[in-house]
């Protein structure tokens, strides 16, 4: 029997009792431990008391909404991963909740197998933030430009100057980062960075994209470029053809 404490545990917050109830015996049956809350003040109590390593998240709760819940977590610095569940499915309900500090974003009806395939490739690409730089060879920090990435440390910093970003966020940049002056697709990107077929909606691409751009170009020349009906690359000016 596996042990508890090492299996990932999972905050599920949801208003209505069978959606609660199917994802937390469907998490349970895939090896999960499970917490559940009612509310949105009583997922963020038991976000600080029990640590969850990720929470999925209705937005239509009857207190305090989802977006709401979010932004209190990253308010309060805790970056556990958010996987949004909602019926709520515009283009720009989609950028709220992205822009507020999500990670991914759920409709409802949705298919409990494509939901834990989800939670796992989550937790994986969480992983990597999470562990002691101490253990383990250190990584050299990635450099374009003046640009400079450490994924041992998680920093970023652009001609010395810190860049708070987000998980998601500074995966992007890693990867744009690893692959300097290459274009690099849509697709490519959905699939190296979210870690999950996302067809149809590459309009998350573009939302971190120009989160990026909103965070870097104030701090020198534009280095994220568009390639139009391809994709993106980072570069510095002086690498351009």
């Amino acid at each position: 029997m596996p042990d508890p404490a090492t299996q990932p545990h999972i905050l599920v917050v949801d208003d209505e009792p069978n959606i609660r109830d199917l994802v937390q015996a469907a998490l349970r049956f895939h090896g999960f431990t499970v917490v559940t809350a009612r509310t949105g003040n009583e997922g963020l109590a038991l976000a600080r008391t029990e640590r969850p390593d990720l929470i999925v998240l209705d937005v239509l709760l009857p207190d305090v909404n989802g977006f709401d819940v979010c932004r209190q977590l990253r308010d309060a610095q805790n970056n556990v991963p958010v996987i949004y569940l909602t019926a709520r499915d515009t283009p720009s309900d989609t950028v709220t909740g992205l822009s507020l500090g999500g990670d991914d974003y759920v409709t409802k009806p949705f298919s409990v197998e494509a939901l834990i395939a989800r939670i796992r490739a989550l937790l994986r690409r969480s992983q990597r933030g999470d562990g002691d730089p101490k253990e383990g060879p250190v990584d050299r920090p990635l450099r374009v430009s003046d640009l400079e990435l450490n994924e041992s440390t998680w920093t970023v910093r652009r001609g010395g100057t810190p860049i708070e970003l987000s998980p998601t966020e500074f995966r992007l940049l890693s990867y744009l980062m690893s692959n300097a002056g290459r274009v690099l697709t849509r697709a490519q990107l959905l699939e190296n960075v979210w870690g999950w077929d996302y067809a149809g909606q590459s309009q998350i691409v573009e939302t971190y994209i120009s989160y990026l751009r909103r965070k870097l170009d104030p701090l020198g020349p534009p280095l994220i470029h568009t390639q139009r009906g391809v994709g993106y690359a980072l570069r510095a000016k002086d690498d351009e053809r």
